[in-house]
Parts: structure tokens; sequence; C-alpha cells
């Protein structure tokens, strides 16, 4: 076998040159990949608060028709008395008229994202009337939004009221 001046061996030099060649290949194929993965994710916050805020208006302004939209066919939320509606109960409630709401405000708002799921946690506070009756909620929320194809549905929502 032949040395080299260090007296290393010529395979053993040629072993890591071909290492590092296939993973300088892999990277090369690899990394975009990565990197896009990365500033998908780096947007996704961004986006989420953007469509929290697009159903928080919706529901404000009875828009039916952009509320079906965000919502999940199996979504299910839970309200600050402990009922649970499906999307179709939640929307024939909502349209109902029932409700007239006056103030929608959303704060301290965190936006955790896990791939294609995505938990925002909130303080709100709604006030209005209902049946004609006037109420007022201080609430915490959380709601669950799940990513596909770039786009994003509300799944789940749950309000509870604070113990003062």
């Amino acid at each position: 076998m032949k040395r080299s001046r260090d007296g290393s061996t010529m395979r053993t030099r040629t072993t890591v040159k071909l290492r590092l060649s296939l993973l300088s290949i892999v990277l090369l194929f690899c990394w975009p990949s990565v990197v896009l993965h990365a500033q998908q994710n780096s947007d996704a916050p961004s986006k989420v608060l953007a469509v929290e805020a697009k159903w928080n208006e919706a529901y404000k302004q009875h828009d039916l028709e952009t509320m079906n939209s965000l919502l999940a066919e199996d979504f299910i939320i839970t309200v600050e008395d402990g009922t649970t509606y499906s999307k179709s109960g939640y929307i024939a409630n909502v349209g109902s008229g029932a409700t007239h709401v006056e103030v929608s405000e959303m704060s301290n708002l965190k936006v955790n994202v896990h791939r294609t799921v995505a938990v925002v946690t909130e303080t709100y506070h709604e006030k209005g009337t209902l049946n004609g009756k006037p109420y007022e909620y201080h609430d915490r929320l959380t709601d669950v939004w799940i990513g596909s194809d770039g786009k994003w549905q509300l799944i789940a929502s749950h309000y509870s009221i604070p113990v003062k």
C-alpha cells in the first residue's frame, strides 16, 4: 500500500474525500428543502394571526360565508357556559341574529406552531346583547388551527371565564 508523507495510507484519504463529496451532494440537494421548510414555518405565526383576526371579524359581522371557509368540517367550539357546538350548529347559532356584538377585542395573543398545527392563546373581551339582554365577557381562549395546502382552518376553539 502506498503511504503519503505523513504516514497515512492513500486509501484512507480517498475514503475521506469520497465521504465529503457524498455529504456535499446530499447537502446540495437537501438544503433547499430544509431552508424552504424553515421559511414556511417562519411566516406561519403571522399567517395564523391574520386568520385569527379574520375569524374574529367574521364573527362580529355575522359573515357566515367567511366563517364557513375558516372552520374545518369537524370544528368544535366550547363557549363560556360550557355549551359545545359543531360547525353547522355554531354557524346556525351565529346566523340566528340573537346575538348583537358591539365589542370583540383580542389581546395578549400568543401563537405556537408545530408543523401543521397552530395553537393560539389570548385574552378576549366581548360585549353586546343576547336576545335583547346585555352581556359582557372577559375570557381566556384557545384556538387550534390546522394548516394544509397553504390554508389554515380552525378545528377547535375553547372559551373560559377566568376565576377572579
